[in-house]
């Protein structure tokens, strides 16, 4: 089953560190961001056709 949950937190905490980055150097904040994008996107990729038991 994909873990929406752990791929929430992963983008939360980017966003987070990416808002707090974007005043001084607005690239840092786009490379966290699209870092935490393709790490959420491989979590969901990794656990999507999981199924429950």
């Amino acid at each position: 089953m994909a873990d929406y949950q752990k791929m929430y937190y992963i983008l939360c905490r980017a966003a987070d560190k990416a808002l707090d980055a974007l005043p001084e150097d607005g690239e840092k904040a786009r490379q966290i961001l699209q870092k935490a994008l393709n790490e959420a996107e491989e979590k969901y990729l990794d656990t999507a056709g999981e199924q429950k038991d």
